[in-house]
């Protein structure tokens, strides 16, 4: 074995460290070696450097004489830039009230990872891929803490396991193992005709605007959409939000919805107003012992759908909702989601639900009305593979529907409603570009950004659903595109709510002629946990004629 002093490029040489090697090993294998003691994430970009000039080999290691340089990606190792900020505000009007502008801002001045500090609170971001990949891991580097750094820290719930608590615990564990076999793809499938149910009832209400002459602001109403079938795949509730045009919210959409307008503001404003014992947070911590006394009232009446239990999968296919499947379901030593992880992941699941398919359907339609000529081959598609009134959507019949599926992978990058995906760091460590980042801090792999990035989407401003077909966009880095993030804590619903919307959009594209309604440009709310338009109105007029069906040359 031999032994050289190695440190890091930009700290003290008087900072190496002794370390022993193999002086046969491969350069590859040296570089493992040197990123297993330094916590540098990636091993493929370390270099070495002595004396400023670059070791290629590792005969070049063991002849350099003093302490050797280490270098990421031909860079020395760095804090992540950032705005200086305000005394005190810190970041705060840096990015705010347009995030979304102010982060793209920011990632053009600094680069691939920044880093802001508001009101105390630091956060690191990210628009790269490969960053992104890596904080999207469960590994030795990181994994979903929700510390007081963290975007939902506010609405954190260890019980609820899957979706608001920490991996490293026991209640994840179990509402992981609990929780996906009743949203996955054959699952959700047979929810299909209680979803066509829905958008068929709320027609009711969308042909008396129209009877009306009456435009509508879009988000409302889809979001009493999204929660009217996520309820009912959750708790087995009719909310009765399309009973009349203004048939008021359910409390408990109310309360979720208010919620998460609290936690954006709470954690935007730090660590210190999320202590306060009044005001917002102590608002928060209301609404939050509301929901569940309404989630387990719902739970105390919903009736099993079945004599017995069941196994898992077997359950996921025979229950009514989410609550039958958790009263019945077994693991394979018989044993059950446990009560206190039960009502909590229900919230979450009803909330995380209903509040992301509602942002999304929005942004479908906005799709559909300022885009040139997209409604019109949605259409075509829809009349091409003979679609009637009559249709019973399936997932076999929406497979077809090659343009409908490009029109919502595009409007999922160009408008996807996430943007608070945290992870956090499990060690001090090195990323890629030799980014350092201390133990226990949160980075954000910015959806929105990374979807629009140019270095990997080619004129990404333009809304370009075909683009979807192209061998470019197929051969895709496969960290470029993660509506729903990516890893082993990605959304676990993606499976629910692509096929609620590929049931809805051609529901209503069939009956309705959708218009943007004035000239005003469309807003979202900076003080929402999602992305969502505010002020979408559009008209909605319903059809009285279809065009031929496309002729087939011979």
């Amino acid at each position: 074995m031999s032994s050289q002093s190695f440190y890091l490029l930009g700290e003290s040489p008087s900072s190496a460290r002794t370390i022993q090697y193999d002086p046969n090993a491969s350069l590859e294998d040296l570089r493992d070696l040197i990123a297993s003691h330094f916590a540098i994430v990636v091993a493929s970009g370390i270099g070495f450097q002595s004396e400023s000039v670059n070791l290629y080999e590792v005969s070049d290691v063991k002849a350099a004489t003093g302490p050797i340089a280490i270098t990421v990606d031909g860079h020395s190792i760095r804090d992540a830039p950032g705005p200086s900020g305000l005394p005190y505000v810190g970041s705060f009007f840096e990015v705010f009230p347009d995030h979304l502008g102010n982060h793209q801002r920011l990632f053009e001045r600094y680069g691939p990872v920044f880093k802001t500090t508001n009101l105390g609170r630091t956060l690191y971001h990210t628009n790269d891929p490969d960053v992104a990949a890596i904080a999207f891991a469960e590994s030795d580097f990181f994994t979903k803490k929700i510390n007081e750094a963290h975007p939902l820290f506010g609405i954190k719930n260890k019980d609820a396991g899957v979706f608001l608590g920490d991996t490293d615990t026991e209640q994840w564990k179990i509402t992981h193992k609990f929780l996906p076999p009743a949203l996955g793809p054959k699952a959700v499938r047979h929810y299909a005709p209680t979803m066509q149910k829905t958008i068929e009832k709320a027609y009711e209400v969308f042909d008396s605007l129209d009877e009306q002459g009456e435009a509508w602001n879009v988000y409302p109403y889809m979001l009493k959409l999204g929660s009217e079938a996520v309820a009912k795949l959750t708790l087995g509730m009719e909310l009765n939000h399309f009973s009349a045009v203004d048939a008021p919210l359910h409390e408990m959409v109310m309360l979720i919805a208010h919620s998460l307008e609290l936690n954006k503001k709470i954690t935007s404003k730090g660590n210190w107003y999320a202590s306060l014992p009044f005001g917002d947070p102590k608002a928060l911590k209301d609404l939050q012992k509301r929901m569940e006394v309404l989630v387990m009232d719902a739970i105390a009446k919903a009736a099993s759908g079945g004599a017995g239990d069941l196994p898992l999968q077997d359950a996921a296919l025979e229950a009514k909702n989410m609550t039958d499947y958790a009263l019945r379901a077994t693991d394979n030593k018989g044993n059950k989601i446990p009560p206190q992880s039960f009502a909590p992941a229900l919230v979450v699941a009803t909330g995380a639900g209903f509040t992301t398919t509602s942002s999304l359907l929005s942004w479908l339609l906005y799709g559909l009305s300022v885009y040139p000529g997209v409604q019109e081959k949605l259409l075509q598609e829809l009349v091409d593979n003979d679609f009637t009134d009559e249709t019973q959507l399936t997932a076999d019949f929406t497979d077809r529907l090659t343009y409908l599926d490009f029109f919502i992978k595009e409007t999922q990058r160009r408008h996807n409603p996430s943007f608070q995906p945290g992870r956090t760091a499990k060690v001090d460590l090195i990323l890629p570009g030799g980014y350092r980042m201390p133990k226990d801090s949160v980075i954000i792999p910015a959806l929105h950004h990374i979807h629009n990035n140019p270095q990997f989407w080619d004129n990404p401003a333009k809304f370009d659903p075909e683009r979807w077909g192209t061998p470019e966009v197929k051969n895709r880095h496969k960290s470029s595109y993660i509506p729903f993030a990516a890893g082993p804590r990605m959304c676990i619903g993606f499976n629910f709510a692509l096929q609620e919307v590929k049931i809805f959009l051609p529901k209503l594209l069939w009956r309705y002629k959708f218009m943007k309604d004035g000239e005003d440009a469309v807003d979202y709310d900076p003080m929402f946990q999602l992305i969502r338009p505010t002020n979408f109105y559009v008209r909605a007029v319903r059809r009285a004629k279809w065009p031929p069906k496309t002729e087939v040359e011979a």
